[in-house]
């Protein structure tokens, strides 16, 4: 694979844009997809979310200073992108975001594509009750396994209130999980 400041070079060639433009998009589209489906849930909605991504890297690359890594920059992209849609989408269905988002949940359990367990979907409904902030970072450090350091560059805050927002994150679910 090639290293990114090469590809970062490539995308920003007219040249080279094009393949080294293919190479990112294999390099990263399932772990972005992934990232964007913890947020938005549904297959169908995290297609189209990742594809706006993809749209806004290849629009924006020549804008890339390097101040962070490439997937840094790209996972605040999709993150971005996925909280827009979901704004978007609720105010088309005229409901809170919090409606929103059990309307979603309810909605994992009928998915095709959705594999978990019961233990699973409790886990998403949890996780679908906090905040949105600690929301992103749980997902960020829980399954993605990304260090505070990365997530702080990609959601723009500090180390320490990451760390707090993950063990309140944390704390919520464990409660919801004991509920029943």
């Amino acid at each position: 694979m090639l290293g990114e400041e090469t590809l970062v070079n490539q995308l920003q060639s007219k040249d080279t844009q094009s393949q080294a433009f293919e190479v990112l998009v294999d390099t990263y589209k399932q772990r972005l997809y992934w990232h964007i489906r913890r947020i938005v849930l549904d297959h169908d909605d995290t297609d189209d979310v990742l594809q706006n991504t993809f749209i806004k890297v290849y629009k924006n690359i020549d804008g890339f200073k390097g101040d962070s890594k490439l997937y840094s920059w790209m996972y605040r992209i999709a993150t971005n992108e996925a909280l827009s849609f979901l704004k978007v989408k609720s105010k088309k269905s005229g409901i809170e975001n919090s409606e929103l988002q059990d309307s979603m949940i309810n909605n994992l359990q009928s998915d095709v594509y959705f594999e978990g367990d019961e233990i699973q979907l409790k886990l998403q409904k949890a996780i679908a009750t906090l905040p949105e902030k600690q929301k992103l970072v749980f997902n960020m450090k829980y399954f993605q396994e990304l260090k505070y350091e990365e997530i702080s560059k990609i959601l723009e805050t500090s180390v320490g209130g990451l760390k707090a927002s993950y063990h309140l994150a944390v704390k919520k679910i464990e409660s919801f999980l004991k509920e029943d």
